[in-house]
């Protein structure tokens, strides 16, 4: 074979490996569960989604949308308030989320999550995102993070007048085995395929955050509850 022909084969298998790449690739962002399975989905918004158009979301089968009221450095959402009277107004379930942040004292988070989410009835249960955020190096004992955890789910509940759900991820639960240690409902992570990992069934499931949908800028967590 020639130099040339060599070099045109492997440039032919190249185009074909980007072609199948790109091919997963749009899969990837417009896939969701199946309805059939999961009827009830919705999505995670934050004010890294930029200015959301919620009738667009509802229009796109979005059921329910989680908020996001603090992040894991104590700051409140710059689109919370915005976010939380555009999902009203389309129609859609709602509810509050605050990241659980190793580093910093859980009465001052629950007073994030507290001084920014009015009291709803109507609203969904609240959550607590559990994962471990960036720049954060404190790696605090299982018995601390499990008392830390609990003070901020007793302030965060007794705001929201509704047990929590926890929503954790995958490295954090082998850390520190929350599932067997606090007896709350559990919100999972795993892109594609149902997870796995906790110690308890989940009754919520990031099913994707790679998902692209009309209404909203970047990709989205697309979540389904179990049947």
């Amino acid at each position: 074979m020639t130099l040339g022909g060599l070099l045109f084969r492997i440039g032919a298998g190249l185009a074909v490996i980007a072609a199948l790449a790109l091919t997963l690739w749009l899969y990837a962002r417009g896939w969701a569960p199946s309805r059939e399975q999961y009827p009830v989905q919705g999505v995670a918004i934050t004010s890294d989604n930029g200015t959301v158009e919620w009738g667009t979301l509802a229009a796109q089968g979005a059921d329910f949308a989680y908020i996001r009221a603090a992040d894991g450095a104590g700051r409140r959402d710059a689109a919370f308030a915005a976010n939380w009277r555009g999902v009203r107004a389309a129609g859609m379930r709602y509810g509050a989320l605050i990241d659980f942040s190793l580093c910093r004292q859980p009465s001052d988070q629950a007073t994030a999550f507290m001084t920014t989410v009015p009291r709803d009835n109507a609203a969904l249960p609240p959550v607590i995102r559990l994962s471990f955020e960036p720049g954060c190096k404190a790696r605090p004992g299982r018995d601390q993070l499990l008392s830390d955890l609990n003070t901020l789910i007793n302030l965060v509940e007794g705001q929201a007048g509704k047990p929590a759900l926890l929503n954790l991820t995958e490295d954090f639960d082998k850390a520190y085995d929350i599932g067997s240690g606090i007896n709350r409902t559990l919100w999972l992570d795993d892109n594609f395929m149902p997870p796995d990992y906790a110690t308890r069934p989940w009754v919520m499931w990031t099913a994707s955050d790679m998902r692209h949908i009309d209404g909203v800028d970047g990709p989205v967590r697309w979540n389904v509850v179990a049947p």
